[in-house]
């Protein structure tokens, strides 16, 4: 885990240095096109947790339709993060989890998280 932190860190200060006059690096666009979605970080949080089921994921996250969900499942599980297991039952279950390639954004999310944290205690103390 240390290896991947020297090497992100690496990796980022080497964007962060470039010059940007034409637009992000292709690294934050990649990382953008996967992660851009309204729903993306709050379904893959809830996953992060634990494996769901279609109407868990749609319970945990406030405010997402049915048709959102279904979409935003379907473009992570194209893009690898999520991976869906039918089951041969009566009536069919089907249940989503992360693949290695999804958790290995779980500390992105967490970091993410953390700096909410202190936005939102600086935005406090502003008032």
């Amino acid at each position: 885990m240390k290896n991947m932190t020297v090497k992100a860190n690496k990796t980022m200060s080497c964007v962060l240095e470039r010059d940007l006059l034409d637009g992000p690096p292709p690294e934050i666009q990649a990382a953008l096109k996967v992660l851009s979605g309204k729903w993306t970080l709050m379904i893959l949080c809830q996953l992060a947790k634990r494996v769901a089921r279609f109407n868990e994921l749609k319970r945990t996250i406030p405010g997402i339709t049915q048709h959102m969900l279904t979409t935003s499942l379907r473009e992570l599980e194209a893009n690898g993060l999520v991976q869906r297991t039918i089951y041969a039952e009566v009536p069919p279950r089907v249940d989503y989890r992360l693949t290695p390639h999804g958790r290995s954004l779980k500390p992105v999310i967490e970091a993410m998280a953390h700096w909410g944290s202190l936005h939102l205690k600086r935005q406090k103390a502003a008032r």
